[in-house]
C-alpha cells in the first residue's frame, strides 16, 4: 500500500517506521518546505502535523481522491466544512483525537462508567490531561473526547478550563516535558473518590494505530470512526 505522510515530525517518523515494518510504501513525506507532490499516488494518506495546516491536508487529499486518517487535534471548528467536503468528493476519512488500541477501550469505559455515576448526585467529575511541552493546543483531543462521552451519558452540558459550574466538567491540562499522554478521570465525593487512568508509554501506540485505521480505511468512502477500525461498536 502506498501511504503519503502529511506531517513529519515526531509522529511522522514514528509513523513512517511502522509503515514500511509492515510492508508499505511512503510516496510522501509532507512538512511545510515541500509540496503535495505524489499525493494523488497515494492509496491513503495520514495527517499527523499541526492545527494550522490541518484543514489544508485534509481538503487537498479529498480533493486528490485519496482516502485520509487524520490525528491532528485543534483544528475542530472546521470539522463541519471538511465533513462537508468528504460527501461531496465521496472521499473517505477518519478522524479521531487518539488512535490508541488502548485509549478507544478507554473511551468506552469512560462512557460506561458516565453512565453509572449520573446516577449519584453526590459526585462531581473533572478531568487531568498531561501532556509533552511541545503540543500546542490545550486541553488534548483525547480529553475533549473523554468530555463529550460523559456529556453524551450523563446531565453534564460542556466542559471548561475555569472554574466549572453544576453542569461544566472542569479539565486541567498540563504540559510538562516529554509526556507522551496520561488522563485521568475522576469522579469525588465528600466521602471517596473513583478514577479511572490511561498512560502512553510512547508514541508507538498512537502511530501503530494510525497504520492500522490507515490500512482499513484504504478503498472505502464515507466517514468512519475507531470504533469502525476496531469493531467495538
Amino acid at each position: 500500500m502506498k501511504i503519503a505522510l502529511l506531517g513529519y515530525g515526531k509522529m511522522g517518523k514514528v509513523i513512517e517506521r511502522i509503515a514500511l515494518e509492515r510492508g508499505h510504501e511512503i510516496v510522501l513525506k509532507k512538512d511545510e518546505f515541500n509540496t503535495y507532490d505524489g499525493l494523488s499516488t497515494a492509496d491513503v494518506a495520514i495527517d499527523f502535523s499541526v492545527p494550522s495546516a490541518a484543514v489544508s491536508n485534509i481538503s487537498a487529499c479529498f480533493n486528490s481522491n485519496v482516502p485520509v486518517v487524520s490525528g491532528t487535534t485543534g483544528w475542530l471548528e472546521h470539522y463541519d466544512e471538511m465533513i462537508a467536503l468528504c460527501n461531496e468528493k465521496k472521499g473517505g476519512f477518519i478522524s479521531s483525537s487518539n488512535f490508541s488500541l488502548g485509549v478507544n477501550i478507554f473511551f468506552g469505559l469512560n462512557e460506561y462508567l458516565a453512565k453509572i455515576m449520573n446516577q449519584f448526585d453526590s459526585y462531581k467529575v473533572s478531568m487531568e490531561e498531561i501532556h509533552h511541552i511541545h503540543k500546542l493546543d490545550a486541553p488534548s483531543g483525547t480529553a475533549i473526547s473523554l468530555a463529550q462521552g460523559v456529556i453524551q451519558n450523563s446531565n453534564y452540558a460542556e466542559w471548561t478550563m475555569e472554574e466549572a459550574k453544576n453542569n461544566q466538567i472542569h479539565i486541567e491540562a498540563k504540559r510538562i516535558g516529554e509526556v507522551p499522554g496520561t488522563h485521568t478521570v475522576n469522579y469525588d465525593s465528600a466521602i471517596d473518590s473513583i478514577e479511572i487512568k490511561h498512560t502512553a508509554h510512547n508514541r508507538e501506540g498512537f502511530a501503530l494505530g494510525a497504520v492500522v485505521a490507515a490500512e482499513w480505511l484504504a478503498g472505502k468512502q464515507g466517514i468512519f470512526t475507531m470504533k469502525d477500525v476496531l469493531n467495538l461498536q
